[in-house]
């Protein structure tokens, strides 16, 4: 795999990372205003948030798996706001999950974060769970996407430059193809092994996003690249956090015994 030079060039980088900083506030706006939009399906009561805008600083949501008995979600790491273990409220008060640890690789340079994929893992509360439908992306105009039994998370190693690449964030679906692969040295950033770059359009609130490469789960929105939609892998975050992708409606749990 070779390093990606415009990576490392600032003029060539536009993080969304460093919007993402700003006050929850901005972020809900984002949120209000996309929220309800291009609709082709209906939505689940509680709604499937994988692929969808929620409720939370950099709110969407990637990709739903589990954590031994636990339903989390995957949401972004460069604007989690909270520390692990902090819970998060609507704004009726009631609550949406708690926050837990960001994917990292323990090795790396002297003051830098180093990790394989940009997303924490987020625990719902249980009345946020959908149950009979874990193993659904919500692409808004793009409709559902099932994400079939024995489906893996796709790892860099298996997305290619040409393949088809299906994405959300912002309920604004976008369908475009990889057009470059390579490590993510950015001075002032997170390391990352692997970043995809896709020639889709990308912005300020897609962070977190899920994305589909040739219809299989591959990442998730991490970065903006030169105005393109740039994500990391889904396996190698995956198996960091310890985390087992849903590829079943109630991800081979029972929803009466899970927590």
């Amino acid at each position: 795999m070779r390093l990606l030079r415009a990576f490392t060039v600032a003029a060539a980088t536009v993080l969304v990372a460093a919007l993402a900083y700003q006050a929850v506030g901005s972020m809900l706006i984002v949120m209000r205003e996309h929220a309800e939009t291009n609709r082709t399906t209906a939505r689940f009561d509680p709604p499937v948030w994988a692929g969808q805008v929620l409720p939370v600083p950099c709110g969407n949501g990637g990709f739903y798996a589990r954590d031994q008995e636990t339903i989390v979600l995957t949401i972004s790491a460069h604007c989690a706001v909270a520390i692990p273990g902090s819970p998060w409220h609507d704004a009726d008060g009631r609550l949406i999950g708690t926050f837990g640890p960001a994917a990292q690789l323990p090795e790396c340079p002297d003051g830098r974060f180093c990790a394989p994929s940009d997303f924490v893992k987020f625990e719902l509360a249980p009345d946020r769970i959908p149950w009979g439908h874990l193993n659904l992306v919500d692409l808004g105009a793009g409709g559902y996407r099932t994400i079939a039994q024995g489906m893996r998370p796709l790892s860099c190693a298996d997305v290619e430059e040409g393949d088809p690449v299906e994405v959300n964030g912002r309920e604004h679906f976008r369908t475009g193809k990889v057009i470059a692969i390579g490590s993510y040295e950015y001075e002032t950033d997170t390391m990352f092994p692997c970043m995809i770059i896709s020639d889709v359009q990308g912005q300020y609130g897609d962070s977190g996003g899920a994305v589909l490469v040739d219809g299989q789960p591959a990442g998730v929105t991490a970065r903006v690249i030169s105005g393109y939609l740039a994500f990391t892998p889904l396996a190698e975050g995956l198996e960091n956090l310890g985390l087992v992708l849903c590829t079943a409606p109630d991800c081979d749990l029972s929803p009466k015994a899970a927590t």
